[in-house]
């Protein structure tokens, strides 16, 4: 039996929960080449986005352990993962706003990640993914649209494609 045979054979609410964790480790993994490779220098509520996404991926890992044929699983993964998502919608459109105004009403976003936590345990391990100071109000740009609107499109999208997965598969 061929791999693209045995998707087909996977209950809708399984392949929605992998799609999540792909597309979400793929927008992590986008943040992180961005920040890495292109020199975008992230800001506190940039870190936040990817913190969501990084989240967005680990709960739904962990939904896969759910019973997802049965309602009350597909249920509880739609609410676990639409956590992180509209954590994740808040910030993003929260940024959004930011970048909106002028330029000498743009608050300050506050002290970078890395500065917020430089005392904790295992600070070594995980302040690759929190470093970062740029300035919130600077507007980074892929394929002409600002990176917290893709942000906003893609944990909308989470949110709209979990509830609908349960909103058509709740009579089951």
């Amino acid at each position: 039996m061929g791999f693209s045979a045995k998707l087909r054979r996977l209950p809708r609410g399984y392949l929605m929960v992998w799609a999540v964790l792909l597309v979400s480790l793929a927008g992590a993994g986008a943040s992180l080449f961005g920040q890495y490779v292109l020199h975008m220098n992230p800001c506190v509520k940039c870190i936040e986005q990817r913190l969501a996404l990084f989240a967005v991926a680990l709960v739904s890992l962990l939904c896969l352990l759910l019973p997802l044929r049965r309602r009350a699983g597909r249920t509880a993964a739609a609410a676990i993962i639409s956590i992180p998502a509209a954590f994740g919608a808040w910030v993003a459109a929260e940024h959004i706003h930011l970048q909106s105004l002028p330029f000498a009403e743009q608050p300050d976003c506050g002290a970078p990640w890395s500065f917020r936590l430089r005392g904790w345990p295992l600070f070594d391990w995980y302040e690759p993914l929190i470093r970062g100071s740029g300035f919130c109000g600077e507007i980074n740009r892929v394929l002409g649209v600002s990176l917290p609107v893709w942000s906003l499109m893609f944990f909308a999208a989470v949110l709209l494609a979990v509830w609908a997965l349960w909103f058509a598969a709740r009579n089951d």
